[in-house]
């Protein structure tokens, strides 16, 4: 079970792949606009629901809420809204189970009715992280949006995973993380045809910036498009991952700098640098190619782990209240100058290479599965 949107999608590809691989069948469930990205996967889908991320904006009573500015609140409204969405999936999931009896479930961190589905069908529940994990209030909202779902279940409060599995290397993970079952984080992206470009380096330091491959002219262009500005200056070559319709939009561009959909898979190996807005998959994936990062974390709940992999001595954060273009343009520049930065990152990406691949996490749940049989 994935969440809303393409960026969740992508970190379960991988484990769901090594799973059809070893003879299982498999079926992931999102959104109907999601079906796309995961049949383009390899990968059977199955919507849910005609429903989008954007509709969950709205309460039950269909009444807009308004994004708070205090941090915790802020957390409140994106359970809530993560609450939502898994309401909206349960009838589409009880329907699949009743015709098609799943061995298990597992659902992203943020995909809420991963668990209901597994009490629904009493199975064991896998819980598969999307990034380096999200404040635990965020969770809390969620289950008490869910109040009545688990009510109609003949529970009150939410079932805990059977098994965790998690793609943070060990040094970058909580203090308090729960107990997992550790994975390498195995990037993974839609592609298109390869250029000699993207895997070939150039004479300039390689600089690639992303917002996410979320981003649309409406959502999160603003962000993109400051980056571009704020990092077109310097003497790099520059390399902007957007989809293709959003690069469009961002107009004329200097001769240094190429736009559009880029595999991030490919390209950052050979890269310099990564700047982003500290989005999961670009993060992780920078991490396993060994790519020093400047992290501007605009949404709240990345913060933890940007804090983390700043202190780790891999990346430099900008707090986003202070993201002048002389602000970035000079923890660039350090992260580019300073080759302690290139060696911690090369650390982290060596400890994520020696973790268990898919392939061998398939086997943790297979006998999770006959445990529970």
């Amino acid at each position: 079970m994935a969440g809303g949107t393409s960026g969740v999608i992508f970190s379960l590809v991988p484990l769901a792949q090594a799973a059809r691989n070893a003879g299982h069948e498999v079926v992931m469930t999102a959104p109907e606009d999601c079906m796309r990205t995961i049949n383009g996967a390899g990968i059977p889908g199955f919507p849910v629901t005609a429903r989008t991320m954007k509709d969950f904006l709205h309460d039950r009573r269909g009444v807009l809420q308004t994004i708070p500015e205090d941090l915790h609140e802020r957390y409140l409204f994106n359970g809530r809204c993560f609450g939502r969405y898994a309401a909206a999936c349960v009838d589409g999931l009880t329907a699949l189970i009743d015709s098609w009896r799943p061995d298990v479930v597992v659902g992203g961190v943020l995909a809420f009715a991963g668990p209901l589905a597994a009490a629904y069908a009493g199975v064991p529940y896998v819980k598969h992280a999307v990034d380096m994990g999200e404040p635990r209030t965020i969770d809390l909202a969620a289950a008490a949006e869910l109040g009545p779902e688990l009510e109609a279940l003949g529970r009150y409060e939410m079932p805990t995973a059977d098994l965790f599995i998690d793609t943070c290397p060990p040094s970058l993970r909580p203090d308090d993380a729960p107990p997992a079952q550790l994975m390498r984080y195995v990037p993974y992206t839609a592609q298109k045809p390869l250029e000699p470009w993207m895997f070939s380096r150039g004479d300039r330091p390689r600089v690639l910036v992303s917002a996410g491959s979320r981003v649309t002219k409406d959502s999160d262009f603003e962000i993109l498009s400051g980056l571009v500005e704020k990092v077109a200056a310097l003497d790099v070559e520059l390399l902007v991952a957007a989809p293709e319709a959003v690069a469009a939009e961002l107009g004329p561009l200097p001769d240094n700098v190429r736009a559009g959909w880029i595999p991030l898979d490919v390209v950052a190996r050979t890269c310099d640098l990564t700047v982003s807005h500290a989005g999961g998959n670009t993060v992780l994936g920078s991490m396993a190619a060994g790519v020093p990062q400047v992290l501007i974390p605009y949404l709240p709940y990345v913060v933890g782990y940007t804090e983390r992999l700043s202190a780790y001595g891999a990346a430099k954060m900008v707090d986003p209240t202070q993201d002048s273009p002389e602000n970035i343009a000079e923890a660039c520049r350090e992260v580019l100058e300073d080759g302690s930065y290139r060696e911690r990152a090369r650390a982290v990406s060596a400890e994520m290479a020696g973790l268990p691949l898919p392939a061998q996490v398939v086997d943790a749940v297979e006998d999770l599965v006959t445990r529970a049989a």
